[in-house]
Protein backbone atom coordinates (compact mmCIF):
# COMPACT_ATOMS: atom_id res chain seq x y z
CA UNK A 1 0.00 0.00 0.00
CA UNK A 2 1.19 3.38 -0.87
CA UNK A 3 2.12 6.15 1.94
CA UNK A 4 -0.31 8.77 2.53
CA UNK A 5 0.62 11.42 0.45
CA UNK A 6 -0.21 14.06 3.13
CA UNK A 7 2.16 12.28 5.39
CA UNK A 8 4.79 12.58 2.86
CA UNK A 9 4.94 16.07 2.47
CA UNK A 10 4.68 16.66 6.24
CA UNK A 11 7.68 14.07 6.76
CA UNK A 12 9.98 16.04 4.04
CA UNK A 13 8.94 19.58 5.66
CA UNK A 14 9.80 18.82 9.02
CA UNK A 15 13.71 18.26 8.40
CA UNK A 16 13.65 21.00 6.07
CA UNK A 17 12.83 23.45 9.01
CA UNK A 18 14.93 21.90 11.14
CA UNK A 19 13.12 19.36 13.03
CA UNK A 20 10.68 18.91 15.84
CA UNK A 21 12.67 20.51 18.14
CA UNK A 22 12.88 23.84 16.01
CA UNK A 23 9.14 23.91 15.70
CA UNK A 24 7.18 25.82 18.65
CA UNK A 25 3.57 25.99 16.94
CA UNK A 26 1.83 24.41 13.86
CA UNK A 27 -1.70 25.83 12.50
CA UNK A 28 -3.22 26.68 9.45
CA UNK A 29 -5.32 29.75 7.29
CA UNK A 30 -6.63 29.24 3.93
CA UNK A 31 -3.55 28.25 1.84
CA UNK A 32 -1.05 28.23 4.08
CA UNK A 33 1.19 26.06 6.94
CA UNK A 34 1.97 28.85 9.75
CA UNK A 35 5.14 27.20 11.75
CA UNK A 36 6.53 28.97 15.07
CA UNK A 37 10.17 28.59 14.40
CA UNK A 38 12.79 28.83 17.21
CA UNK A 39 15.93 29.02 15.22
CA UNK A 40 15.59 30.61 12.05
CA UNK A 41 19.08 29.62 10.31
CA UNK A 42 18.21 25.73 10.52
CA UNK A 43 15.27 26.73 7.96
CA UNK A 44 15.86 25.75 4.27
CA UNK A 45 14.18 27.94 2.00
CA UNK A 46 15.56 26.64 -1.52
CA UNK A 47 15.31 22.91 -0.34
CA UNK A 48 11.26 23.67 0.77
CA UNK A 49 10.03 25.74 -1.80
CA UNK A 50 12.16 23.00 -4.63
CA UNK A 51 9.39 20.33 -2.98
CA UNK A 52 6.56 19.39 -5.25
CA UNK A 53 3.72 20.31 -2.70
CA UNK A 54 5.04 23.34 -1.86
CA UNK A 55 3.63 26.61 -3.54
CA UNK A 56 6.26 29.14 -1.89
CA UNK A 57 7.63 30.12 1.61
CA UNK A 58 6.71 33.26 3.25
CA UNK A 59 8.39 34.76 6.25
CA UNK A 60 5.96 36.80 8.29
CA UNK A 61 5.19 36.97 12.23
CA UNK A 62 5.47 32.53 11.56
CA UNK A 63 7.44 31.06 8.86
CA UNK A 64 4.38 30.11 6.36
CA UNK A 65 4.54 27.18 3.66
CA UNK A 66 2.45 27.68 1.12
CA UNK A 67 0.48 24.44 0.67
CA UNK A 68 -2.74 25.27 -1.20
CA UNK A 69 -6.53 25.25 -0.30
CA UNK A 70 -7.32 21.78 0.74
CA UNK A 71 -4.00 20.40 0.78
CA UNK A 72 -2.80 22.69 4.07
CA UNK A 73 -6.13 21.15 5.91
CA UNK A 74 -4.64 17.70 5.22
CA UNK A 75 -0.98 18.37 5.77
CA UNK A 76 -1.17 20.43 8.93
CA UNK A 77 -2.54 17.43 11.14
CA UNK A 78 -0.07 15.01 9.77
CA UNK A 79 3.07 17.49 10.67
CA UNK A 80 1.49 17.84 14.30
CA UNK A 81 1.42 14.54 14.27
CA UNK A 82 4.98 14.23 13.42
CA UNK A 83 6.27 16.88 15.73
CA UNK A 84 4.70 15.05 18.78
CA UNK A 85 6.09 11.48 17.91
CA UNK A 86 9.56 13.66 17.19
CA UNK A 87 9.28 15.22 20.88
CA UNK A 88 8.06 11.68 22.39
CA UNK A 89 10.27 9.74 21.13
CA UNK A 90 13.64 12.15 20.38
CA UNK A 91 15.88 10.96 17.75
CA UNK A 92 18.90 12.53 16.24
CA UNK A 93 17.59 14.96 13.74
CA UNK A 94 18.11 14.03 10.36
CA UNK A 95 20.16 16.37 8.26
CA UNK A 96 18.04 18.74 6.02
CA UNK A 97 18.64 18.56 1.89
CA UNK A 98 20.51 20.96 0.44
CA UNK A 99 19.25 23.70 -0.83
CA UNK A 100 18.70 23.31 -4.74
CA UNK A 101 22.16 25.22 -6.20
CA UNK A 102 21.60 28.31 -8.31
CA UNK A 103 24.12 27.87 -11.10
CA UNK A 104 24.21 24.30 -12.84
CA UNK A 105 27.75 22.55 -12.67
CA UNK A 106 28.55 23.07 -16.72
CA UNK A 107 27.04 26.74 -16.86
CA UNK A 108 30.02 28.61 -18.63
CA UNK A 109 31.34 31.94 -18.98
CA UNK A 110 30.36 33.17 -21.95
CA UNK A 111 33.42 35.01 -24.41
CA UNK A 112 34.11 38.40 -23.71
CA UNK A 113 31.53 38.62 -20.56
CA UNK A 114 34.19 40.54 -17.88
CA UNK A 115 33.63 38.44 -14.30
CA UNK A 116 34.56 41.17 -11.75
CA UNK A 117 33.17 40.73 -7.77
CA UNK A 118 30.11 42.03 -7.38
CA UNK A 119 29.19 41.42 -11.00
CA UNK A 120 27.70 38.72 -12.80
CA UNK A 121 28.06 36.80 -15.91
CA UNK A 122 25.20 36.89 -18.24
CA UNK A 123 23.00 39.19 -19.47
CA UNK A 124 20.00 37.75 -19.21
CA UNK A 125 17.05 38.46 -15.94
CA UNK A 126 16.32 35.62 -14.86
CA UNK A 127 12.89 34.48 -12.41
CA UNK A 128 16.09 34.02 -9.63
CA UNK A 129 16.53 37.70 -10.02
CA UNK A 130 13.01 38.72 -9.78
CA UNK A 131 12.63 36.79 -6.61
CA UNK A 132 15.15 38.69 -5.36
CA UNK A 133 13.85 42.03 -6.06
CA UNK A 134 10.65 40.97 -4.98
CA UNK A 135 11.94 39.87 -1.77
CA UNK A 136 13.77 43.04 -1.35
CA UNK A 137 10.85 44.98 -2.29
CA UNK A 138 8.82 42.69 0.43
CA UNK A 139 11.46 43.86 2.93
CA UNK A 140 11.11 47.45 2.42
CA UNK A 141 7.40 47.26 2.22
CA UNK A 142 7.08 45.04 5.83
CA UNK A 143 9.46 47.89 7.46
CA UNK A 144 7.16 50.38 6.31
CA UNK A 145 4.33 48.87 7.63
CA UNK A 146 5.73 48.22 10.77
CA UNK A 147 3.69 50.63 12.59
CA UNK A 148 1.19 50.91 15.36
CA UNK A 149 -1.40 51.70 13.19
CA UNK A 150 -0.80 48.93 10.89
CA UNK A 151 0.33 46.36 13.26
CA UNK A 152 -3.18 47.12 14.99
CA UNK A 153 -4.98 46.12 11.93
CA UNK A 154 -3.17 43.05 11.47
CA UNK A 155 -3.78 41.75 14.82
CA UNK A 156 -7.25 42.75 13.21
CA UNK A 157 -7.11 40.21 10.52
CA UNK A 158 -5.61 37.57 12.98
CA UNK A 159 -8.81 37.62 14.74
CA UNK A 160 -10.81 36.69 11.83
CA UNK A 161 -8.59 33.72 10.25
CA UNK A 162 -9.55 31.01 12.63
CA UNK A 163 -13.29 31.64 11.26
CA UNK A 164 -12.84 31.36 7.61
CA UNK A 165 -13.23 27.78 7.42
CA UNK A 166 -16.57 28.17 9.12
CA UNK A 167 -17.67 31.25 7.08
CA UNK A 168 -17.05 29.07 4.27
CA UNK A 169 -19.07 25.96 5.19
CA UNK A 170 -21.72 27.94 6.03
CA UNK A 171 -21.81 29.93 3.13
CA UNK A 172 -22.31 27.14 0.87
CA UNK A 173 -24.51 25.20 2.52
CA UNK A 174 -26.55 28.61 2.57
CA UNK A 175 -26.29 28.46 -1.37
CA UNK A 176 -27.17 25.43 -1.09
CA UNK A 177 -30.27 25.77 1.15
CA UNK A 178 -31.38 28.47 -1.79
CA UNK A 179 -31.14 26.34 -4.54
CA UNK A 180 -33.08 24.01 -3.67
CA UNK A 181 -35.41 26.37 -2.28
CA UNK A 182 -35.63 27.75 -5.89
CA UNK A 183 -35.88 24.90 -7.52
CA UNK A 184 -38.64 23.19 -4.84
CA UNK A 185 -36.73 20.23 -4.47
CA UNK A 186 -36.32 18.37 -0.67
CA UNK A 187 -38.66 21.03 0.54
CA UNK A 188 -38.00 18.99 4.25
CA UNK A 189 -34.46 19.31 4.02
CA UNK A 190 -34.22 22.97 3.48
CA UNK A 191 -35.19 23.92 7.08
CA UNK A 192 -32.18 21.74 8.35
CA UNK A 193 -30.27 23.42 5.94
CA UNK A 194 -31.00 26.94 6.75
CA UNK A 195 -30.44 26.45 10.75
CA UNK A 196 -26.83 24.91 9.85
CA UNK A 197 -25.89 28.16 8.14
CA UNK A 198 -27.64 30.44 9.84
CA UNK A 199 -26.28 29.01 13.81
CA UNK A 200 -22.81 30.16 13.27
CA UNK A 201 -23.25 33.51 12.26
CA UNK A 202 -26.00 34.49 14.95
CA UNK A 203 -23.29 33.67 16.98
CA UNK A 204 -20.59 34.88 15.28
CA UNK A 205 -20.07 37.79 17.92
CA UNK A 206 -19.16 35.41 20.23
CA UNK A 207 -16.04 33.64 18.46
CA UNK A 208 -15.00 37.45 17.76
CA UNK A 209 -15.06 38.24 21.20
CA UNK A 210 -13.88 34.85 21.78
CA UNK A 211 -9.86 35.46 19.41
CA UNK A 212 -9.97 39.46 20.12
CA UNK A 213 -9.33 38.50 23.75
CA UNK A 214 -7.03 35.54 23.06
CA UNK A 215 -5.14 37.84 20.46
CA UNK A 216 -4.84 40.74 23.33
CA UNK A 217 -3.64 38.81 25.74
CA UNK A 218 -6.77 38.64 27.51
CA UNK A 219 -8.37 35.31 28.73
CA UNK A 220 -10.55 34.35 25.52
CA UNK A 221 -13.64 32.70 27.39
CA UNK A 222 -14.24 36.25 29.36
CA UNK A 223 -13.79 37.98 25.82
CA UNK A 224 -16.63 35.41 24.54
CA UNK A 225 -18.85 36.20 27.51
CA UNK A 226 -18.89 39.67 27.04
CA UNK A 227 -19.57 38.74 23.63
CA UNK A 228 -22.33 36.68 23.71
CA UNK A 229 -24.54 40.03 25.71
CA UNK A 230 -24.98 41.27 22.15
CA UNK A 231 -26.51 38.34 20.99
CA UNK A 232 -28.53 37.30 23.88
CA UNK A 233 -32.37 37.74 22.92
CA UNK A 234 -32.91 39.39 26.53
CA UNK A 235 -31.45 42.39 25.62
CA UNK A 236 -34.77 43.79 24.30
CA UNK A 237 -36.06 44.90 27.70
CA UNK A 238 -32.88 46.90 27.94
CA UNK A 239 -33.54 50.72 26.85
CA UNK A 240 -30.21 52.84 25.84
CA UNK A 241 -30.20 56.00 24.43
CA UNK A 242 -33.77 55.93 23.85
CA UNK A 243 -34.62 52.62 22.89
CA UNK A 244 -35.22 49.06 23.25
CA UNK A 245 -32.18 47.06 22.14
CA UNK A 246 -32.08 44.05 19.74
CA UNK A 247 -30.31 40.87 19.64
CA UNK A 248 -27.21 40.92 17.55
CA UNK A 249 -27.25 45.10 17.52
CA UNK A 250 -23.45 46.03 17.31
CA UNK A 251 -22.95 42.60 15.42
CA UNK A 252 -19.40 42.09 14.93
CA UNK A 253 -17.99 45.57 15.57
CA UNK A 254 -19.75 45.70 18.85
CA UNK A 255 -17.96 42.01 20.04
CA UNK A 256 -14.90 43.24 18.69
CA UNK A 257 -14.75 46.77 20.48
CA UNK A 258 -16.39 44.86 24.03
CA UNK A 259 -13.44 42.57 23.88
CA UNK A 260 -10.68 44.99 23.53
CA UNK A 261 -12.19 46.82 26.67
CA UNK A 262 -12.54 43.62 28.35
CA UNK A 263 -8.88 42.76 27.57
CA UNK A 264 -7.96 45.97 29.37
CA UNK A 265 -10.45 45.63 32.45
CA UNK A 266 -9.14 42.49 33.21
CA UNK A 267 -5.21 43.31 32.81
CA UNK A 268 -5.91 46.27 35.13
CA UNK A 269 -7.83 44.06 38.04
CA UNK A 270 -5.47 41.60 37.74
CA UNK A 271 -2.27 44.80 38.64
CA UNK A 272 -4.40 45.20 41.61
CA UNK A 273 -6.44 42.18 43.17
CA UNK A 274 -3.85 40.13 45.86
CA UNK A 275 -3.57 36.63 43.95
CA UNK A 276 -5.82 34.92 46.61
CA UNK A 277 -8.80 36.75 45.56
CA UNK A 278 -7.80 36.89 41.55
CA UNK A 279 -9.74 33.58 40.91
CA UNK A 280 -12.96 35.20 42.45
CA UNK A 281 -13.07 39.03 41.42
CA UNK A 282 -11.21 39.74 37.75
CA UNK A 283 -13.45 37.07 36.20
CA UNK A 284 -16.80 39.17 38.07
CA UNK A 285 -15.50 42.45 37.61
CA UNK A 286 -14.38 42.18 33.91
CA UNK A 287 -17.42 40.64 32.82
CA UNK A 288 -20.04 43.03 34.61
CA UNK A 289 -18.16 46.20 33.96
CA UNK A 290 -17.52 45.21 30.32
CA UNK A 291 -20.93 44.10 30.10
CA UNK A 292 -22.86 47.17 31.41
CA UNK A 293 -20.46 49.36 29.09
CA UNK A 294 -21.63 47.25 26.10
CA UNK A 295 -25.34 46.85 27.06
CA UNK A 296 -25.62 50.44 27.53
CA UNK A 297 -23.21 52.31 25.00
CA UNK A 298 -20.72 49.91 22.22
CA UNK A 299 -24.14 48.11 21.16
CA UNK A 300 -26.00 51.46 20.39
CA UNK A 301 -22.41 52.94 18.84
CA UNK A 302 -21.37 49.72 17.03
CA UNK A 303 -25.07 49.20 15.50
CA UNK A 304 -25.35 52.13 13.97
CA UNK A 305 -21.69 52.39 12.60
CA UNK A 306 -22.52 48.98 11.15
CA UNK A 307 -25.48 50.46 9.51
CA UNK A 308 -23.68 52.86 8.50
CA UNK A 309 -21.79 50.82 6.98
CA UNK A 310 -23.95 48.58 5.06
CA UNK A 311 -25.90 51.54 3.59
CA UNK A 312 -22.66 53.41 2.93
CA UNK A 313 -22.19 49.89 0.56
CA UNK A 314 -25.38 49.89 -1.14
CA UNK A 315 -25.26 53.55 -2.09
CA UNK A 316 -21.79 53.37 -3.17
CA UNK A 317 -22.36 50.94 -5.67
CA UNK A 318 -26.47 51.26 -6.72
CA UNK A 319 -25.32 54.83 -7.61
CA UNK A 320 -21.61 54.76 -8.94
CA UNK A 321 -21.22 50.88 -8.91
CA UNK A 322 -19.00 50.90 -12.11
CA UNK A 323 -16.92 53.95 -11.04
CA UNK A 324 -16.89 52.61 -7.94
CA UNK A 325 -16.03 49.21 -8.58
CA UNK A 326 -13.04 50.47 -10.82
CA UNK A 327 -11.32 52.14 -8.18
CA UNK A 328 -12.25 49.10 -5.80
CA UNK A 329 -10.77 46.37 -8.32
CA UNK A 330 -7.79 48.88 -9.11
CA UNK A 331 -6.46 49.74 -5.89
CA UNK A 332 -6.48 46.49 -3.97
CA UNK A 333 -3.10 45.46 -4.58
CA UNK A 334 -1.39 48.78 -3.69
CA UNK A 335 -4.12 48.70 -0.55
CA UNK A 336 -2.29 45.05 0.16
CA UNK A 337 1.07 46.58 -0.24
CA UNK A 338 0.61 49.19 2.00
CA UNK A 339 -1.08 46.55 4.48
CA UNK A 340 -4.12 48.30 4.73
CA UNK A 341 -6.74 45.90 2.86
CA UNK A 342 -6.90 44.12 6.74
CA UNK A 343 -9.36 47.11 7.77
CA UNK A 344 -12.05 45.66 4.73
CA UNK A 345 -11.89 42.03 6.82
CA UNK A 346 -14.47 43.53 9.83
CA UNK A 347 -16.70 45.78 7.12
CA UNK A 348 -16.72 41.91 5.06
CA UNK A 349 -17.81 40.49 8.31
CA UNK A 350 -20.19 42.83 9.20
CA UNK A 351 -22.07 42.73 5.76
CA UNK A 352 -22.33 39.25 5.86
CA UNK A 353 -24.35 39.58 8.90
CA UNK A 354 -26.44 41.99 7.87
CA UNK A 355 -27.16 40.98 3.99
CA UNK A 356 -26.14 37.87 3.77
CA UNK A 357 -23.01 38.63 1.45
CA UNK A 358 -20.45 40.95 1.58
CA UNK A 359 -20.73 42.62 -2.09
CA UNK A 360 -16.75 43.98 -2.02
CA UNK A 361 -15.13 40.90 -2.37
CA UNK A 362 -15.77 39.81 -5.53
CA UNK A 363 -15.18 43.44 -6.77
CA UNK A 364 -11.80 42.83 -4.88
CA UNK A 365 -11.22 39.14 -6.70
CA UNK A 366 -10.70 40.82 -9.97
CA UNK A 367 -7.29 42.18 -8.80
CA UNK A 368 -6.42 38.82 -8.87
CA UNK A 369 -7.61 38.19 -12.19
CA UNK A 370 -5.43 41.41 -13.67
CA UNK A 371 -2.73 39.35 -12.39
CA UNK A 372 -3.32 36.14 -14.09
CA UNK A 373 -3.76 38.02 -17.14
CA UNK A 374 -0.59 40.15 -16.77
CA UNK A 375 1.47 36.47 -15.98
CA UNK A 376 0.04 35.03 -19.29
CA UNK A 377 1.41 37.92 -21.49
CA UNK A 378 4.26 37.71 -20.26
CA UNK A 379 4.46 34.20 -20.48
CA UNK A 380 4.41 34.56 -24.20
CA UNK A 381 6.08 37.71 -24.45
CA UNK A 382 8.98 36.15 -22.97
CA UNK A 383 9.35 32.88 -24.72
CA UNK A 384 13.17 32.65 -24.33
CA UNK A 385 12.90 33.33 -20.56
CA UNK A 386 13.27 29.66 -19.40
CA UNK A 387 12.93 30.27 -15.44
CA UNK A 388 10.80 33.45 -15.85
CA UNK A 389 8.27 30.84 -17.82
CA UNK A 390 8.62 27.96 -15.35
CA UNK A 391 7.80 30.30 -12.01
CA UNK A 392 5.05 31.71 -13.90
CA UNK A 393 3.91 27.89 -15.52
CA UNK A 394 4.08 27.06 -11.42
CA UNK A 395 2.13 29.84 -9.87
CA UNK A 396 -0.63 30.39 -12.05
CA UNK A 397 -2.88 27.15 -10.62
CA UNK A 398 -2.61 29.12 -7.45
CA UNK A 399 -3.44 32.69 -8.81
CA UNK A 400 -6.46 30.91 -10.29
CA UNK A 401 -7.78 30.41 -6.83
CA UNK A 402 -7.30 33.41 -5.88
CA UNK A 403 -3.76 32.92 -4.70
CA UNK A 404 -1.77 36.17 -5.87
CA UNK A 405 1.29 36.46 -4.21
CA UNK A 406 3.49 34.13 -6.17
CA UNK A 407 3.08 36.24 -9.11
CA UNK A 408 2.90 39.27 -7.34
CA UNK A 409 6.22 39.04 -5.70
CA UNK A 410 7.91 36.49 -7.94
CA UNK A 411 6.34 38.30 -11.30
CA UNK A 412 4.80 41.39 -11.79
CA UNK A 413 6.30 43.68 -9.02
CA UNK A 414 9.52 43.24 -9.36
CA UNK A 415 9.00 44.13 -13.18
CA UNK A 416 7.43 47.28 -12.04
CA UNK A 417 5.09 48.05 -14.86
CA UNK A 418 3.06 44.64 -15.26
CA UNK A 419 2.11 45.30 -11.64
CA UNK A 420 0.50 48.48 -12.78
CA UNK A 421 -0.94 46.80 -16.44
CA UNK A 422 -2.48 43.98 -13.73
CA UNK A 423 -3.64 47.09 -11.52
CA UNK A 424 -5.67 47.99 -14.56
CA UNK A 425 -7.20 44.58 -15.25
CA UNK A 426 -8.19 44.62 -11.69
CA UNK A 427 -9.99 47.92 -12.10
CA UNK A 428 -11.93 46.94 -15.59
CA UNK A 429 -13.05 43.88 -13.85
CA UNK A 430 -14.10 45.59 -10.49
CA UNK A 431 -15.31 48.17 -12.79
CA UNK A 432 -17.63 45.64 -14.74
CA UNK A 433 -19.05 43.68 -11.57
CA UNK A 434 -19.99 47.44 -10.27
CA UNK A 435 -21.61 48.39 -13.23
CA UNK A 436 -24.09 45.04 -12.77
CA UNK A 437 -24.31 46.23 -9.13
CA UNK A 438 -25.23 49.54 -10.70
CA UNK A 439 -28.05 47.46 -12.62
CA UNK A 440 -29.63 45.75 -9.63
CA UNK A 441 -27.92 42.17 -10.78
CA UNK A 442 -25.74 42.14 -7.18
CA UNK A 443 -23.21 40.40 -7.10
CA UNK A 444 -21.96 39.12 -3.63
CA UNK A 445 -20.07 36.63 -2.02
CA UNK A 446 -21.13 34.66 1.79
CA UNK A 447 -18.11 34.44 3.07
CA UNK A 448 -14.45 35.93 2.82
CA UNK A 449 -11.05 34.08 2.11
CA UNK A 450 -11.38 32.72 -1.32
CA UNK A 451 -11.33 34.68 -4.47
CA UNK A 452 -11.09 33.56 -7.83
CA UNK A 453 -12.34 30.23 -9.03
CA UNK A 454 -12.63 29.32 -5.75
CA UNK A 455 -15.36 31.92 -5.28
CA UNK A 456 -17.96 30.53 -7.35
CA UNK A 457 -19.72 28.46 -4.41
CA UNK A 458 -20.14 31.12 -2.13
CA UNK A 459 -21.71 33.56 -5.14
CA UNK A 460 -24.78 35.13 -4.27
CA UNK A 461 -26.82 38.16 -5.33
CA UNK A 462 -29.61 40.07 -5.76
CA UNK A 463 -30.97 38.00 -8.40
CA UNK A 464 -31.24 34.65 -9.55
CA UNK A 465 -27.73 32.23 -9.00
CA UNK A 466 -27.49 31.51 -13.03
CA UNK A 467 -27.82 35.51 -13.48
CA UNK A 468 -25.04 35.90 -10.24
CA UNK A 469 -22.73 33.43 -12.10
CA UNK A 470 -22.41 34.65 -14.99
CA UNK A 471 -21.94 38.29 -14.26
CA UNK A 472 -19.22 36.91 -11.52
CA UNK A 473 -17.84 34.76 -14.41
CA UNK A 474 -17.68 37.71 -16.97
CA UNK A 475 -15.88 39.89 -14.97
CA UNK A 476 -12.84 37.50 -14.09
CA UNK A 477 -13.03 37.38 -18.19
CA UNK A 478 -12.46 41.21 -18.59
CA UNK A 479 -9.89 41.02 -15.88
CA UNK A 480 -7.97 38.45 -17.77
CA UNK A 481 -8.16 39.64 -21.32
CA UNK A 482 -7.66 43.13 -19.72
CA UNK A 483 -4.83 42.39 -17.63
CA UNK A 484 -3.27 40.11 -20.24
CA UNK A 485 -3.29 42.76 -23.64
CA UNK A 486 -2.31 45.82 -21.28
CA UNK A 487 0.71 43.65 -20.19
CA UNK A 488 1.23 42.58 -23.16
CA UNK A 489 1.38 45.76 -25.31
CA UNK A 490 2.71 48.20 -22.61
CA UNK A 491 3.95 46.32 -19.83
CA UNK A 492 7.35 46.18 -21.23
CA UNK A 493 9.65 49.09 -22.48
CA UNK A 494 11.74 47.58 -25.25
CA UNK A 495 15.13 47.35 -23.34
CA UNK A 496 13.35 45.64 -21.02
CA UNK A 497 12.00 43.11 -22.88
CA UNK A 498 15.41 42.48 -24.67
CA UNK A 499 16.55 41.96 -21.50
CA UNK A 500 14.28 39.86 -20.27
CA UNK A 501 13.49 37.68 -23.15
CA UNK A 502 17.17 36.50 -23.25
CA UNK A 503 17.56 32.60 -23.49
CA UNK A 504 18.57 31.79 -19.66
CA UNK A 505 19.00 27.73 -20.24
CA UNK A 506 22.35 25.84 -20.35
CA UNK A 507 22.09 24.26 -23.62
CA UNK A 508 24.37 25.69 -26.89
CA UNK A 509 21.70 27.84 -28.59
CA UNK A 510 20.61 29.80 -25.70
CA UNK A 511 24.56 30.01 -24.81
CA UNK A 512 25.27 31.59 -27.93
CA UNK A 513 21.96 33.70 -28.31
CA UNK A 514 23.24 35.24 -24.22
CA UNK A 515 24.64 38.81 -24.61
CA UNK A 516 27.55 40.00 -22.18
CA UNK A 517 28.31 42.86 -19.85
CA UNK A 518 30.17 43.66 -17.34
CA UNK A 519 26.64 44.04 -14.91
CA UNK A 520 24.69 40.71 -16.16
CA UNK A 521 23.61 38.19 -14.39
CA UNK A 522 24.43 34.57 -14.17
CA UNK A 523 22.38 31.75 -15.80
CA UNK A 524 21.12 29.41 -12.52
CA UNK A 525 18.49 26.81 -13.20
CA UNK A 526 14.56 27.71 -13.39
CA UNK A 527 13.85 28.90 -10.34
CA UNK A 528 10.85 27.87 -7.88
CA UNK A 529 7.86 30.19 -7.53
CA UNK A 530 8.48 32.54 -4.60
CA UNK A 531 5.47 33.65 -2.79
CA UNK A 532 5.54 36.84 -0.38
CA UNK A 533 2.07 37.71 1.55
CA UNK A 534 1.72 40.72 2.02
CA UNK A 535 1.86 42.34 5.55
Amino acid sequence: MSEDPNRATAAALLPLVGGAGNVTSVAHCMTRLRLGIRDRSLVHDDALRALPAVMGVVEDDTYQIVLGPGTVARVTPELERLVEQARSHPEPAPEPAPATPTTPADATTPPGTTTTPGTTTASAITAEQLADRGAALKARQKARNATPGKLFLRRIANIFVPLIPALIGCGIIAGLSGLLTNLGRLPAAVPALTALASGFMSLIAVFVGHNTAKEFGGTPVLGGAVAAVIVFPGVTHITAFGQHLSPGQGGVLGALAAALLAVQVEKKCRAVVPAALDVLVTPTVTVLVTGLVTVFGLMYVAGEVSTALGTLATWLLAHGGAFAGFLLGGLFLPLVMLGLHQALIPIHATLIQQQGYTVLLPILAMAGAGQVGAALALYLRLPRNRSLRTTIKSALPAGLLGVGEPLIYGVSLPLGRPFLTACLGGACGGGFIGLFNQLGDTVGSTAIGPSGWALFPLVKGGQGLATTLVVYALGLAVGYVTGFLATYFFGLGKQQRAELNTGTGTDKDTDADAGAGPQSAPRPAAAPPVTLTPP
